[in-house]
C-alpha cells in the first residue's frame, strides 16, 4: 500500500467535502464580502457550484473565482452550513488551484521562498531592533546558549502548553510579552515557540505550493508536541492554517490528533475568574472593541476581559465585523480602506479613549492612526496589563509615527549595530514591513 503523503491526504480530505457538499448556497448567502469581492448577480447555488468546478475541473465561473480570490476569512460560511462542511477550507484549497493556473511548479516554489524570506527578514530585523536579548530569548528568539530559550517549566519537565506566537505578532512584541506576564500571574508554565523557524506554511500555500507548505507545517507542528495540555495559539491566520489544514490532514495521515490548538483569548476565557483578582488598578477610559469574527469566540472573550477592568466603559461602535484579520482583507483594498475610515470617524463621534484592537496584525495597520485621531490605539492586553500592573513599551507604535525611514533607522541606530544589522537592510525592512503597511493612509503630513 503506498505511504500516504501530505498532499495526497490534503486532496482526499478536499475531495471528501466536494462531495458533501450539495450546493445549498447558504455559505455564500452568509458571506459578507460577495458584493465587495465583485460576485454579481450570480446566483448563492451557481457560485458554490462554480466553486467545486475549480476544484474538480481547474476551471470555475468568473463569479466562483471572485468569491474564492476576495474570502476575508470571516468563517460564518462554516456554522450555516448543514452538511458540517468548511467552506472556508474550500474557498483556500479553489485559491490553491487558481495559482497554480497561472504559474508553474518552479515559479510557484520561488514566490514561496520569496515571500517566505521577506516575512522572515521584517520580522528577525524589527524584533531585533527593538528587544534586549533576554527578552529575544523568552519569546522563544534563541540568541546565544546560554540563554534560556522560552520555557518556564523546571528542567526535564514538560510544560502545561506552548505558547505559539506565529511570525509576525514579533514585529510587535509588547504584545506578545504582556501575553507571557499574563500567563506567568496566573500559574501557567509554558514554551514558547515561534517564528520563522516554526512557520505553519501559509505563506507557501498561497503560492499554490502545498509540498513545501505541507513540509514546513508538519516539522512545526511536531516541535509544537511538547506540552501537556496542548498549543495556545496568538496568531488567527496560523491558527486557522494549523486547525483546518494542517492538523485534520495529519490526523487523516497519521490515525490520530497530535494536539489541540486553543486561541490566546479562549484560553482566557475559563481563567477570567482567576484573573480577576489580580485587576486591581482602576483604567479609567471609554474603549472601543475592533472586532473580527473569523476565530469563534474570540471577541466575545475580549469583551468579558474588557468588562473586568475595573474603570473600563465599553463603547459598541455598531461597525460591521467582518474578516479573520486585517490582513485578510487585503484583496479588497478599497473595502478595508472604507471600513477602517467610518470605524476611525465613529470612535471619534462617540468621544472614545481608546481604540482597542485584539490581534498583531490590526494593531500594525491601526497604531499610527493615534497621530490623527483625538483617542489612542491600543491592544487590549495593554488594558488589562495597566489593571495588574504589567508594561512594556512599545517602540513599534512609536516609530512607525515618524513616517520617516531613515529618522527611525537613525532612533535605533544602537540596537542595529548591536545585532551586526546591516543599516540598508534595516531600512528596506522598515519601509517595506512597517511604513508600507497601511491600508488607510494617514491624515496629512506628520
Amino acid at each position: 500500500m503506498p505511504e500516504i503523503t501530505f498532499e495526497t491526504a490534503l486532496a482526499a480530505r478536499t475531495g471528501e467535502m466536494i462531495d458533501a457538499c450539495t450546493r445549498c448556497g447558504k455559505c455564500v448567502e452568509i458571506c459578507p464580502v460577495t458584493g465587495p469581492a465583485g460576485v454579481g448577480d450570480a446566483t448563492p447555488t451557481a457560485v458554490i457550484s462554480g466553486v467545486l468546478d475549480i476544484l474538480r475541473l481547474g476551471e470555475g465561473s468568473q463569479a466562483a473565482k471572485a468569491w474564492a480570490s476576495g474570502c476575508a476569512l470571516s468563517g460564518d460560511c462554516i456554522a450555516v452550513c448543514p452538511e458540517g462542511v468548511n467552506p472556508r477550507f474550500l474557498l483556500a484549497m479553489a485559491r490553491v488551484a487558481l495559482a497554480r493556473q497561472t504559474s508553474e511548479p518552479r515559479e510557484r516554489r520561488k514566490r514561496g521562498i520569496e515571500n517566505f524570506r521577506a516575512v522572515a527578514d521584517g520580522v528577525n530585523v524589527l524584533s531585533r531592533m527593538q528587544l534586549t536579548d533576554g527578552e529575544l530569548a523568552r519569546l522563544g528568539q534563541q540568541v546565544t546558549d546560554r540563554l534560556a530559550n522560552g520555557s518556564t517549566a523546571k528542567p526535564g519537565e514538560r510544560p502545561d502548553f506552548v505558547f505559539y506566537t506565529g511570525c509576525n505578532v514579533l514585529k510587535t512584541p509588547h504584545i506578545a510579552l504582556l501575553a507571557l506576564d499574563i500567563m506567568d500571574a496566573i500559574g501557567v508554565t509554558y514554551r514558547v515557540m515561534g517564528g520563522p523557524a516554526h512557520c505553519c506554511g501559509v505563506i507557501q500555500l498561497r503560492t499554490g505550493d502545498t509540498e513545501v507548505s505541507g513540509r514546513m507545517a508538519t516539522n512545526s507542528l511536531d516541535r509544537l508536541a511538547e506540552g501537556k495540555t496542548g498549543v495556545i495559539s496568538w496568531c488567527p491566520s496560523c491558527h486557522v492554517q494549523f486547525t483546518e489544514t494542517t492538523i485534520p490532514t495529519i490526523e487523516k495521515m497519521r490515525g490520530a490528533r497530535p494536539f489541540e490548538m486553543t486561541p490566546f483569548m479562549q484560553f482566557l476565557k475559563p481563567r477570567l475568574d482567576a484573573l480577576r483578582p489580580l485587576l486591581t488598578r482602576r483604567v479609567p477610559m471609554r474603549v472601543a472593541l475592533h472586532r473580527h469574527p473569523g476565530v469563534k469566540g474570540v471577541t466575545e472573550a475580549a469583551v468579558e476581559l474588557l468588562r473586568m477592568v475595573p474603570g473600563v466603559e465599553l463603547v459598541d461602535l455598531g461597525q460591521p465585523e467582518v474578516g479573520l484579520v486585517g490582513n485578510a482583507l487585503s484583496a479588497l483594498p478599497d473595502y478595508k480602506r472604507g471600513l477602517h475610515l467610518a470605524e476611525l470617524q465613529a470612535a471619534a463621534a462617540a468621544g472614545v479613549d481608546a481604540l482597542a484592537v485584539i490581534y498583531h496584525v490590526d494593531y500594525r495597520e491601526f497604531c499610527a492612526h493615534e497621530r490623527d485621531w483625538p483617542f489612542r490605539v491600543v491592544n487590549i492586553l495593554e488594558i488589562a496589563g495597566a489593571s495588574m500592573g504589567l508594561h512594556h513599551d512599545d517602540d513599534f507604535k512609536r516609530l512607525k509615527i515618524m513616517q520617516d525611514a531613515d529618522a527611525i533607522v537613525a532612533d535605533c541606530a544602537d540596537m542595529i549595530a548591536a545585532r551586526n544589522i546591516d543599516p540598508a537592510l534595516a531600512r528596506e525592512v522598515v519601509v517595506k514591513a512597517m511604513l508600507a503597511e497601511q491600508p488607510l493612509p494617514l491624515v496629512g503630513s506628520a
